[in-house]
């Protein structure tokens, strides 16, 4: 059982899922700057509500859902404001080149493309995570890798 005991318990927990956390956030987001404000953001949450969790599953899966509720309150406060959030630097060290394909996508595709291919996630786990029927993110995943693909054979032809 994973339970809120401290700082130990919240330096694990840092160090075990806010790799994770700042990856989501980034896919939503597009900017380093502002997931690491909704990984921090999540991770105050979870230092004042205490939770008790069944498992460290558990505890992953209720980070990242609500890593993915404060960027998506982000995004929408920015909306509000007509203030961009994007800034173009790397998602990590090592260089994707599908990855600018997946972050070209809408939001809600962008989300279950992540979870389910870089966090590994199953489509019942991501409907979970997102609040959504697994019918939902079913088909989001199918409109999202149809849209992929087609931007990849625009781009490289038959080479992909």
């Amino acid at each position: 059982m994973c339970s809120f005991a401290g700082d130990e318990y919240i330096e694990q927990t840092v160090k075990k899922y806010s790799s994770s956390m700042l990856k989501t956030a980034f896919s939503l987001l597009k900017s380093t700057a502002d997931a690491e404000d909704a990984v921090q953001e999540a991770f105050i949450k979870l230092m004042t509500k205490a939770p008790e969790f069944e498992n460290d599953e558990h505890c992953k899966a209720w980070l990242l859902r609500v890593t993915v509720n404060i960027s998506k309150n982000m995004l929408k406060a920015a909306r509000r404001k007509n203030l961009p959030l994007t800034e173009e630097i790397p998602y990590s060290e090592k260089h994707d080149d599908v990855l600018s394909y997946v972050l070209s996508l809408d939001e809600k595709y962008r989300a279950v493309i992540h979870l389910y291919y870089y966090e590994n996630y199953s489509i019942k786990e991501i409907s979970e995570i997102l609040s959504l029927p697994a019918a939902t993110v079913g088909t989001r995943l199918s409109r999202a890798r149809k849209m992929l693909e087609k931007s990849l054979k625009e781009d490289f032809g038959d080479e992909f």
